[in-house]
């Protein structure tokens, strides 16, 4: 490769997106070619630190060696044989997840979107067949802010006009309660036909926006005096992301129905998860519901290994020691910049800094794109919003390098 070449590399990376690629994402004007630990490389070689891990699938770190090495090793072996017959990696994998996290029955997909579709569906089957609901009247409480993907079932219970707009008529079954009101969800629970209540114990995408304390642990209350399944959605917030293995483990709440995906497979390839117990899981019989790649030999091996490594590496305990420095430096940065920065949140290595600004204004994305060219990337949610998140890796001499880099950049824009 010459050196034309390589200086041009990015320019044309993002050329090709723009013409060949479909105009549904707005990147950062940043070109990533490699990855190690918590670290990205352009294909010019700039480094930059990783604050958004993929959204939190890659909270092991770019290309662990172990993942890797067990992703090599198995595709060098089979890779793909679908259900249609049983393959020697799957039991091993769905034995390994249900004791991993304490539940009878797993059921792979591979998006986070699919596991979410997968309960939706589980939940409607177990509404009519357990809990006696009558034939297409099932009611699914969502709450405001949501996201679980983009799918057409799961926008259909969307507040968000981005994910909405335009893309009607929308599944009906759906009742939408305010994220955090106990007593809007507790009318709503009067109604015999709900099947379950469906949330996310951290909202990520809504820029880390939190529940009051207590919430979870009462919505669980609720749903089992009401014999209403609690589907909790851990896509994003699973897998030590929070400082727990489990977001929803910081008030000691059991979700009938647990959605995982993205880390699971420590960001090397689609893999998620629906976890239930017997009652619940084994209402959906042959023929019902499945997933060509659902289940494949390469990611059953791929998740075990990834979920072994947030074991053996203290991933849990990583995160929420690093979560704390990072959270009172952050702290520390808004008391300089009084006229910036509104609001700092977060748990663990999910964390969140709130522009004082509008959703419409472009502050916060010039903050992100500012903090590339001094080498950490983040991006912003909902306009104003700046989400933190780096691989659970990171060490705290990393951590305070980081912390550096934003505080200069914050600084540079409160001036």
């Amino acid at each position: 490769m010459t050196q034309t070449t390589v200086l041009n590399a990015s320019a044309e990376a993002i050329a090709l997106e723009d013409r060949y690629g479909a105009h549904n994402y707005h990147p950062l004007p940043v070109v990533l070619a490699k990855g190690e630990g918590v670290y990205l490389y352009s294909p010019e070689g700039k480094q930059y630190f990783d604050f958004l891990s993929a959204y939190s699938a890659v909270n092991q770190g770019h290309c662990h060696p172990k993942i890797i090495h067990a992703l090599i090793e198995q595709a060098q072996t089979l890779t793909l044989t679908s259900r249609a017959f049983y393959n020697n990696r799957l039991g091993v994998a769905e034995k390994y997840i249900t004791e991993y996290f304490g539940y009878d029955k797993v059921l792979m997909m591979n998006s986070g979107a699919e596991a979410n579709e997968t309960a939706l569906k589980l939940a409607r089957k177990w509404g009519y067949e357990k809990k006696g609901i009558g034939g297409n009247q099932a009611i699914i409480v969502a709450v405001e802010g949501n996201f679980h993907g983009r799918t057409l079932g799961v926008i259909s219970a969307s507040t968000d006009p981005s994910s909405t707009g335009n893309f009607g008529p929308f599944l009906p079954g759906y009742e939408i309660v305010p994220y955090g009101d106990l007593a809007a969800l507790e009318n709503i629970l009067e109604n015999p036909n709900v099947c379950s209540v469906w949330l996310e114990p951290i909202q990520g995408e809504a820029g880390v926006y939190m529940p009051p304390a207590g919430y979870l642990k009462a919505v669980e209350q609720l749903c089992k005096a009401k014999n209403v399944l609690l589907m909790i959605d851990e896509v994003q917030t699973g897998i030590a992301r929070t400082g727990k293995m489990l977001a929803s483990d910081h008030e000691d709440v059991r979700p009938d129905v647990l959605i995982l995906g993205k880390a699971i497979s420590g960001g090397v390839l689609p893999v998620s998860a629906v976890l239930a117990d017997d009652e619940i899981m084994l209402c959906i019989k042959p023929g019902q519901h499945g997933s060509t790649f659902g289940g494949n030999p390469l990611s059953c091996v791929v998740a075990v290994a990834a979920l072994q490594v947030v074991k053996e590496e203290n991933l849990v305990e990583n995160a929420e020691k690093m979560g704390i420095i990072f959270r009172q430096k952050m702290v520390e940065l808004q008391a300089k910049c009084p006229h910036l920065i509104t609001l700092v949140r977060g748990r663990g290595l999910l964390n969140a800094v709130v522009i004082n600004d509008t959703e419409e204004s472009e502050t916060a994305w010039n903050i992100c794109v500012n903090l590339a060219e001094n080498g950490l990337l983040a991006k912003p949610t909902h306009g104003n919003i700046i989400r933190f998140a780096p691989p659970l890796v990171i060490t705290e001499a990393q951590l305070n390098e980081c912390c550096t880099i934003i505080e200069n950049v914050f600084l540079a824009f409160e001036k």
